[in-house]
This record gives C-alpha cells, structure tokens and sequence, in this order.
C-alpha cells in the first residue's frame, strides 16, 4: 500500500504545487498592481514560502508507516 499512497501524493503534491503558485501569482498581479516595490517583493517571498507548509505535511503524511 505505501508506493500506491506515495504515487498518490506526488500527484496531489504537484497538482497543489501549480495551483497553488497560478493563484498566488493571479491574486499578487491583481491586487498588487499599484503597490510600492517592496510590498510586492514581500508578498511574493512570503507567497513562495507559504507553500511549504502543507507540502510539507503532504510529505510527512506520504512516509508515515
């Protein structure tokens, strides 16, 4: 069972990972657009860390026995 719930999770994993980074380019172009330069590199260094988090946990949940 463990390979069929890595397989399963790589795909979940990629899936979020493009989805994740469409939506938060979309919502930081949209909302951003006249917001000073620092702002945007602040919430785009934030937005590329964020997704750690529940890839992180995906990963975990991957490997537990």
């Amino acid at each position: 069972m463990p390979p069929l719930k890595r397989l399963f999770g790589t795909v979940v994993l990629v899936v979020f990972v493009l989805v994740y980074a469409f939506f938060a380019a979309v919502i930081g172009d949209m909302t951003l657009q006249d917001a000073n330069h620092w702002i945007r590199i602040a919430y785009f260094l934030v937005a590329g860390v964020v997704w750690t988090i529940p890839a992180g946990a995906l990963i975990w949940w991957m490997y537990r026995s």
